[in-house]
């Protein structure tokens, strides 16, 4: 089927995009959501119309992305500590909703949970680092530091239960 896009999909395309999806994404996710529309001619003419209007917020998404992408190199690195055991594993897992809080609470930066990736989870003491998608087009690195707040004595029976 194919559609008009309204708003940016990831791996998809951009507003404005004229683009072929399969019949059930387009009904049951791109047009409920109001991602996108259906292209009958009627709206490729309304688009053609519309189109300097939706590149002009396009680049203004796209510079805001840019200024928030800079503000986030100039951090360089979030440290987070949480409680660990002896052997540096984690009390649970540094999730990307945390992430993004702590970036909110401590920088002032305001990004979504979805936008953050991890090329592996966060379950223990390290440097880690968080790929940030603002757009298709604008992506950020941010280096994490995870130390102990709190290092728990494990005792013997505890260790052989995380091996199994």
């Amino acid at each position: 089927m194919q559609v008009i896009l309204k708003k940016e999909v990831q791996n998809i395309g951009e507003a404005g995009d004229v683009v072929n999806v399969k019949d059930g994404y387009a009904r049951n996710y791109l047009i409920p959501k109001n991602y996108a529309e259906i292209a009958t001619e009627g709206a490729l003419k309304n688009r053609e119309q519309n189109i300097a209007r939706l590149q002009a917020k396009q680049e203004k998404l796209h510079q805001e992305a840019l200024a928030k992408a800079a503000e986030i190199e100039k951090i360089g690195s979030i440290e987070l500590s949480a409680k660990a055991g002896e052997s540096g594993k984690l009390f649970g897992t540094i999730t990307t909703k945390k992430l993004c809080e702590e970036l909110k609470e401590k920088h002032n930066i305001e990004v979504d949970r979805k936008t953050v990736s991890l090329n592996a989870p966060i379950n223990k003491i390290g440097e880690f680092t968080m790929l940030i998608k603002l757009t298709s087009k604008v992506k950020t690195e941010l280096k994490v530091i995870v130390t102990a707040s709190e290092v728990v004595k494990e005792t013997v029976e505890e260790l052989e239960e995380t091996e199994a």
